[in-house]
């Protein structure tokens, strides 16, 4: 069977692919109150995004044929549990798939201007649509009238030029058919960060305009953005973990007194360094990367001129240990000891260097004073409010340059340090957020800590366990810290 004249035009694929997604509301005039889309301008026209995040199915093919499609005289509908038998055929041929019963088909089909519907099935739900109706039992009878309807049509295209991101392709078979010649990138996390596959993929199809499709990816413009265009963390990849293990010897430069990273210069840490993480190797399931922990601001007995009790260590001083890290594909961590000043301004101070991508943050809540405190008089603390402010900083500068995911450390060995730790966020996909357990002692005694600090965690935590050369009786060994359950993540030396 045949209609006369019949044609699939595409508008929207006209005006190229540059153009294509930013120029949306135009191809599609005023979009319908009952399918609503989250519309993402990320910035250049070639990086257009847009998030279809309708909950169903069916009502992200609607929203998928709006970006499309200016027009469409022949439109496929099927049953929701039929439209990945079909999907192939009906992607083939340049026409919407859509589900029979989609709230907003009738609008949708008005829009496009459609004559002819090729049903899958009973023809039922397309009666009183105002079109003629051809039934298909099989995609051998949608192919042959599709080929039929479409006869007089010259060459549609729909997607050209456009990549889709979906979670679950079969769940998905109606949006991905009608978005045609587009390339169809299957993300199972929702990050597109997390799959080296994934990522080697994007990247080898350029900034194209690009379509997400369904709700609750996590920041689709910040993950999308990093995957193809973002500097990868010390040991590969984009995101903190699970993708390694991180060892790290704890100092500050020129103080061998804080820590054994003050030990020896830049050169000798990076060597000292690795010897710990070669410990580690043979051991691990996953690969491990070394680390600085350098203390940037040092509790300190003295006032001080700015009266904080808290001694600033100047970014050009650290800037030779953080190039030397990076150089030698280690991570490094900024810890911060503010005294009576709050984290936040303490943490501004070094915005250039973690501006770096190995460059991460930790808060050290024991020096954290209130107004009438001094140091090792009482336990500092922090409340998680103050904290979760550090973190949405800390996050929006990672967001804005487009920056893998930063490690965002929190030093805990007792409960009281962080008041209320449940209002830190553990969902910004900018930053992972480790709680440090740093207390030192005997093993048993360590052992109850980390118990006691991981009971009701909010599951996104990453974890940290510190060795002491000195304080611990006996410092475990690293086939001891390995057999703490859960295994941490990140391991300090101090």
């Amino acid at each position: 069977m045949s209609v006369t004249g019949a044609r699939v035009r595409r508008a929207c694929a006209g005006l190229g692919v540059v153009a294509l997604l930013v120029a949306t509301q135009a191809c599609t005039g005023s979009e319908p109150s009952d399918a609503p889309r989250t519309a993402v301008d990320v910035g250049e026209p070639d990086k257009a995004l847009t998030v279809v995040a309708d909950e169903t199915p069916g009502a992200r093919a609607l929203s998928v044929s709006r970006l499309l499609y200016d027009r469409a005289d022949v439109v496929v509908l099927t049953p929701a549990d039929r439209s990945a038998e079909v999907a192939d055929v009906v992607r083939e041929h340049g026409v919407p798939l859509l589900e029979a019963t989609a709230p907003g088909l009738d609008d949708e089909l008005d829009r496009l201007g459609t004559e002819s519907v090729v049903v899958i099935g009973d023809a039922g739900p397309a009666q009183g649509l105002g079109v003629d109706v051809v039934t298909a039992a099989t995609p051998a009878d949608v192919d042959r009238e599709l080929e039929d309807l479409l006869a007089a049509s010259g060459p549609a295209e729909p997607g050209e030029g456009v990549v889709v991101l979906s979670r679950d392709p079969v769940a998905d078979s109606l949006a991905l058919a009608t978005a045609g010649e587009a390339e169809v990138v299957t993300v199972p996390s929702g990050d597109p960060r997390t799959d080296p596959a994934v990522v080697e993929r994007l990247r080898s199809l350029g900034d194209r305009p690009t379509i997400v499709l369904g709700p609750d990816w996590p920041d689709p413009a910040y993950t999308l953005g990093v995957a193809r265009d973002g500097d990868e963390l010390p040991g590969g990849g984009h995101t903190i973990f699970p993708g390694r293990h991180v060892v790290a010897l704890y100092g500050s430069p020129d103080l061998p007194a804080l820590g054994v990273l003050g030990e020896q210069d830049p050169a000798g840490a990076v060597a000292r360094t690795q010897q710990a993480v070669d410990q580690y190797v043979p051991i691990s399931d996953r690969p491990v990367v070394g680390a600085f922990e350098i203390i940037a601001t040092i509790a300190d007995a003295d006032i001080g001129a700015d009266g904080d009790y808290s001694r600033e260590v100047p970014v050009e001083t650290l800037r030779p240990w953080v190039d030397a890290a990076g150089d030698a594909g280690m991570y490094v961590i900024l810890d911060l000891q503010p005294g009576r000043t709050d984290f936040l301004t303490q943490a501004k101070l070094y915005t250039d260097l973690l501006l770096e991508p190995h460059v991460g943050l930790a808060l050290d809540p024991e020096w954290r004073l209130g107004p009438d405190q001094v140091h090792l008089r009482q336990i500092g603390s922090v409340t998680g409010a103050e904290a979760d402010a550090v973190a949405a900083w800390l996050a929006e500068l990672t967001r804005e340059h487009d920056l893998p995911q930063k490690m965002f450390v929190l030093h805990q060995f007792a409960s009281s340090m962080i008041t209320n730790r449940e209002v830190v966020r553990t969902d910004r996909p900018e930053l992972q957020v480790v709680v440090h357990v740093d207390g030192q002692g005997t093993p048993g005694g360590k052992a109850g800590t980390w118990n006691l600090l991981r009971q009701g965690a909010d599951p996104g935590l990453a974890w940290g366990w510190k060795n002491f050369y000195d304080e611990d009786v006996p410092m475990l060994t690293p086939e001891q810290t390995w057999g703490v359950a859960p295994r941490p993540d990140l391991v300090t030396y101090q």
